[in-house]
């Protein structure tokens, strides 16, 4: 017999109210928060930080599984279906099956990428994910202002038809990374993603203006809005209200309070 208390897990996401829209989801969770500040600290070092990294990431998959993965019925045997027949489970999980493509943004998203990927391993059919790896970066003028990102290659490992496409990228700036990820799958990748899904550390309102234009369909999270370099009045309202008075960037497009420059702390190289 099976119990109806396994039949539907009720998961509700504690997220940050905002005028972004729908796509956009502002995660508020103190534990993340606290670790996010510790690591764009200006005191921590290697190799906290990519631990840091790994362990914010591993927790910002759960949320998103919860609320974005596709769940199934399942019935699974449990060691004790030899002492009793009713030794088995019956209920609700997230499908094993879903099909996920991990995005790998080369240099910031790597420690990102793999963890997302192993992670994503134990939870579902290991043959149903993979990882595909681009080598992109930004590409600035002579004031050292972004104007795009430059594709230096790319390891695309096959159609993603059907696919939740999964792109942690910690750092949500300018924009021009992800729109360039974006447009790689959507115009020279065969298939059609079944959802496409950006995971960051922290963004600003620069980079949303820009994103939810270019890309109509990726469905953003983040743990952390930075907007400061906005005036006071504006840091009193919810995030959005006056969305074009909202400045998170500086002249250089990093997010300030930000946390530097991910790609470059993780690897130490400042390049």
């Amino acid at each position: 017999m099976s119990d109806f208390y396994h039949k539907k897990i009720n998961y509700k996401a504690s997220e940050a109210e905002h005028k972004y829209g729908k796509q956009v989801h502002l995660i508020s969770d103190p534990y993340l928060m606290t670790q996010l500040a510790r690591l764009c600290s200006k005191d921590t070092y290697q190799p906290l930080i990519t631990e840091l990294v790994q362990s914010i990431y591993r927790h910002l998959l759960r949320y998103i599984v919860n609320i974005e993965f596709p769940r199934c019925e399942k019935r699974i045997e449990t060691r004790m279906i030899v002492h009793n027949p009713e030794g088995v489970f019956e209920g609700e999980i997230i499908d094993p099956d879903t099909r996920v493509v991990v995005v790998n943004l080369a240099r910031a998203g790597a420690v990102p990428a793999l963890e997302t990927y192993q992670q994503l391993n134990y939870l579902l059919n290991p043959q149903s994910v993979r990882q595909d790896h681009i080598y992109v970066q930004r590409s600035t003028d002579e004031r050292e202002s972004v104007i795009g990102a430059h594709v230096s290659g790319y390891k695309i490992g096959g159609s993603i038809e059907g696919s939740i496409v999964y792109i942690p990228d910690p750092m949500g700036a300018t924009g021009s990374t992800l729109e360039t990820a974006y447009e790689l799958y959507k115009n020279k990748v065969q298939g059609k993603w079944k959802k496409i899904i950006s995971a960051h550390l922290v963004i600003a309102p620069e980079f949303l203006r820009k994103i939810l234009k270019i890309c109509p369909d990726i469905i953003i999270y983040a743990i952390r809005l930075d907007r400061g370099l906005s005036d006071p009045e504006i840091l009193q309202t919810i995030p959005g209200t006056k969305w074009d008075q909202e400045r998170g960037l500086n002249e250089r497009q990093y997010i300030v309070p930000g946390a530097g420059g991910l790609g470059e702390i993780l690897n130490n190289s400042f390049v």
